[in-house]
C-alpha cells in the first residue's frame, strides 16, 4: 500500500492499477461523473424529504459526504484525462466569478480545496 499526499497522485496510481490497458475513455468518465452527481442529488432529495416530513426513504449527511467525494474524485479523473490542473482551474474560476459579480472574496494561488 502506498499513501499519496494529493488526490491527483492517488488517482494516477490507482488508475494504473484499475485500468492497466488504458481503455477508459473521456466519455466513460463523463457518464461516471453524471452518475455520481445523480447519486448525490438522490441523497439530497432524501434529506429534504426528511426535513419536510414527507414519507419515503431517508439518507444521512454521511452518505451525502461519500457521494460528493465521488463527484470530486470523478471530476479529477476527467481533468487528469485532459491534462487540467483542477485546483488551478477552481481557483481561476472562483476568482473570475467573484470579479464578474463584484464580490471581494478570492481564493489565493496555491490554496487547498
Amino acid at each position: 500500500m502506498t499513501d499519496h499526499t494529493t488526490l491527483r497522485s492517488a488517482n494516477e496510481a490507482r488508475q494504473r492499477e484499475w485500468d492497466a490497458d488504458a481503455q477508459i475513455t473521456a466519455a466513460y468518465r463523463g457518464n461516471e461523473l453524471a452518475g455520481e452527481v445523480g447519486e448525490a442529488c438522490n441523497v439530497i432529495k432524501k434529506l429534504e424529504r426528511e426535513r419536510l416530513g414527507i414519507r419515503g426513504s431517508r439518507a444521512s449527511v454521511e452518505e451525502l459526504a461519500d457521494e460528493l467525494a465521488d463527484v470530486v474524485i470523478c471530476a479529477d479523473l476527467i481533468a487528469m484525462h485532459y491534462g487540467i490542473d483542477l485546483l488551478e482551474a477552481v481557483i481561476r474560476k472562483f476568482n473570475a466569478t467573484s470579479e464578474k459579480v463584484g464580490l471581494k472574496t478570492r481564493l489565493a494561488a496555491g490554496a487547498d480545496l
